[in-house]
């Protein structure tokens, strides 16, 4: 969601990952001009979605009891909105959710096919190689544990191939 994400900090909230946990990576600068002209664009779907009224997003944990706006203002929007409403089968209700895992993987499959790369690449594999490239600039072991979210050292020793 929009308001996950600290430009000035360099830093973004991953929600409910692997465990149910929340967590904070890093936000790289080369990534941030992009990210930021994006939600330019990502705000023009926002604005459009509150002059037709819509419901707006889904909220986690029953906030939409608690704060019946809070789906409707920017920094819950998502950064990656899906392109088409849906309704809620349960409901009726119209709302927009976020884009499919999906998509992400298409996505990395077209930039890899562009790139020539041969090997299968998947957001998996952008997560191994994000934690061996910080073992090889000399991060150590701790900071990638805490940047991937693990709770066991072992995981991450296993992950950045040092076990």
């Amino acid at each position: 969601r929009v308001k996950d994400f600290d430009f000035e900090r360099g830093i973004v909230m991953i929600r409910d990952s692997k465990g149910g946990k929340d967590r904070r990576t890093v936000l790289p600068d080369s990534l941030i001009e992009l990210l930021q002209k994006h939600l330019i664009q990502t705000r023009r779907i926002h604005d459009h979605d509150r002059t037709q009224d819509t419901a707006g997003v889904f909220m986690p944990n029953a906030l939409d009891r608690k704060y019946p706006n809070a789906g409707k203002e920017w920094k819950w929007f998502w950064v990656f909105p899906s392109f088409k409403l849906s309704v809620e089968p349960r409901t009726g209700i119209v709302r927009r959710h976020h884009r499919y895992p999906d998509s992400y993987q298409r996505s990395i499959k077209l930039a890899s096919t562009a790139a020539d790369i041969t090997k299968r690449v998947t957001s998996h594999t952008l997560r191994h190689s994000f934690a061996t490239h910080l073992l090889e600039s000399g991060t150590d072991l701790r900071t990638i544990q805490e940047l991937l979210g693990h709770s066991d050292i072992k995981t991450t020793m296993i992950y950045t191939h040092v076990l």
